[in-house]
């Protein structure tokens, strides 16, 4: 496989899947911009073939300028990879309007953003893979986290949609939702589980290990392998799907 010239965008592509995804899209020729909010983050990963642009992904003005900005700078985006997004729990009778917004600001609103920006571009091509990442909170809903859950079901809700509106046609849309990977979301989830729980750090930290089947934290590389084959040849029929990353059945 080879994405040579292919433009790609990756949005919280600094660290844990995102960047994984990125350097994987990179290594195969294609030109990557990542985005995030901070800037000294994206600039400290950037290379010759991954380029770095700040954006906050729940400010449409930023989204609009900015994927602007890349389509000039790099031309029409061919791979739309919406990554960015928060996890964070909270339990429904402790969740306030400004956290609900928060979280579908940037989850939900994020992706539906990103997803409409590139798209402008893309559709002016005769090739185009939109990835939205959600995760399996998306799929069988996550206890204590009303918000998130509802946030990434959602975002299953819009490739599906999506894949539908342009069926037939070159471009693709799937959604990636993985278990708990190895990222430092998972590092700060203990932190907060553990208070909550009223846990040791380390029980924290099994409860979201064993939350993944195969019992062990999904790696950054694995879910940029399933992002990779999406924009492989011979993944042209898979489209509206949610791909389930979690070591087993759900």
């Amino acid at each position: 496989m080879t994405l040579q010239g292919k433009h790609a965008l990756v949005t919280g592509g600094g660290t844990g899947i995102g960047l994984a995804i990125a350097r994987a899209l990179a290594e195969q020729g294609a030109e990557v911009t990542i985005t995030g909010r901070r800037r000294e983050v994206l600039e400290e990963v950037a290379t010759d073939r991954i380029h770095a642009m700040a954006m906050d992904v729940s400010d449409e003005a930023q989204v609009v300028e900015g994927t602007q900005a890349m389509v000039e700078a790099r031309g029409p985006i061919r791979i739309c990879v919406a990554n960015a997004g928060v996890a964070e729990g909270r339990a429904l009778h402790k969740t306030d309007m400004d956290f609900w917004r928060q979280v579908m600001g940037i989850n939900l609103d994020g992706a539906f953003l990103t997803i409409r920006e590139s798209l402008k571009s893309m559709v002016t091509t005769d090739w185009g893979r939109v990835i939205a990442i959600s995760s399996i909170a998306g799929v069988r809903g996550l206890r204590g986290a009303g918000a998130y859950s509802a946030s990434k079901h959602g975002v299953i809700g819009l490739i599906r949609s999506l894949s539908e509106d342009f069926m037939g046609k070159p471009f693709t849309f799937n959604a990636i939702c993985p278990g708990y990977v190895d990222t430092p979301i998972v590092s700060r989830n203990t932190d907060s589980i553990a208070r909550r729980a009223g846990v040791s750090e380390d029980e924290a930290l099994k409860m979201m290990v064993s939350a993944n089947r195969h019992n062990r934290l999904i790696l950054p590389e694995e879910v940029a392998a399933t992002a990779l084959y999406l924009c492989a040849p011979g993944s042209e029929s898979v489209n509206g799907q949610d791909l389930r990353i979690a070591g087993g059945q759900v």
